[in-house]
């Protein structure tokens, strides 16, 4: 069992930006595949970014592309997303999340272990 928690999130201006964190408890963290994801109100939840065990290949959803980074610290067995320019449409609850599979998924049912959250709240 992976236990995730994520942190950074907050209130915003447009433009601005934030730094999201998810932190693992499993020690093999870093054999993991990690993804963000976000689900706003009335909305299904979407993918947003993801990142190899390794770190050294990420994919993006086309409406971060460019804004927003993620990386991983696997020696602090922590995910980070960087979000810059951020949009009100960028207003959601963020998930982080971990697949076993070893190839990048943006698909949320290839992801095994979630967080609980953690909200991003963009005011213009």
């Amino acid at each position: 069992q992976v236990r995730l928690v994520e942190s950074g999130g907050g209130l915003v201006q447009a433009g601005g930006s934030l730094r999201l964190s998810c932190s693992a408890s499993e020690r093999t963290f870093s054999s993991y595949t990690m993804g963000w994801f976000r689900q706003a109100p009335g909305k299904e939840r979407e993918f947003v970014a993801t990142i190899t065990d390794n770190g050294r290949m990420t994919d993006y959803a086309v409406a971060v592309k460019g804004r927003f980074e993620i990386s991983r610290d696997n020696a602090k067995k922590t995910v980070y997303l960087q979000m810059n320019g951020l949009k009100p449409d960028d207003a959601a609850v963020y998930y982080c999340a971990a697949s076993r599979f070893l190839t990048l998924s943006t698909l949320s049912a290839r992801y095994v272990y979630w967080g609980q959250g953690t909200q991003v709240t963009v005011y213009s």
